[in-house]
């Protein structure tokens, strides 16, 4: 059995905390923006059913606030893993080396989805209603 470099091993927790933010992101989607976009493309019938049929969702609408701190929260420890991680050394081993690469890329660019999602969702849980 081999043991990874430190390297290998951090860059794992970074794609593994970009991949939780992701998640946690697409509750606030779930909370706000696609109880919004059923409304506002006049599938309010829609949107009963669905709240019929998984009554879960009444949660997140109801608990909001808390769902984006714990979004922001896995969003903020990501981006600082990120930022951290942004100049680890990779491995000497061009195939090693590669792979880290990848890994970065991949793991950046879910973050940046991430914060996309929450920004989305944030625009409809706070500023819709009040502009709309």
């Amino acid at each position: 059995m081999t043991a990874h470099p430190p390297e290998m091993t951090h860059l794992k927790h970074t794609k593994a905390a970009s991949v939780l933010s992701l998640f946690t992101s697409g509750g606030t989607l779930i909370c706000c923006a696609l109880p919004a976009l059923l409304v506002g493309i006049g599938a309010g019938a829609a949107m009963s059913s669905l709240v019929a049929n998984v009554p879960q969702l009444v949660w997140f609408s109801e608990h909001k606030v808390v769902v984006f701190i714990f979004a922001a929260c896995m969003l903020i420890v990501s981006g600082m893993l990120q930022w951290r991680a942004r100049s680890l050394p990779c491995p000497v081993d061009p195939a090693l080396a590669a792979a880290c690469m990848k890994a970065r890329k991949v793991s950046w660019r879910v973050y940046v989805f991430s914060v996309l999602i929450f920004l989305v969702g944030g625009f409809f849980a706070f500023i819709a209603p009040i502009i709309l």
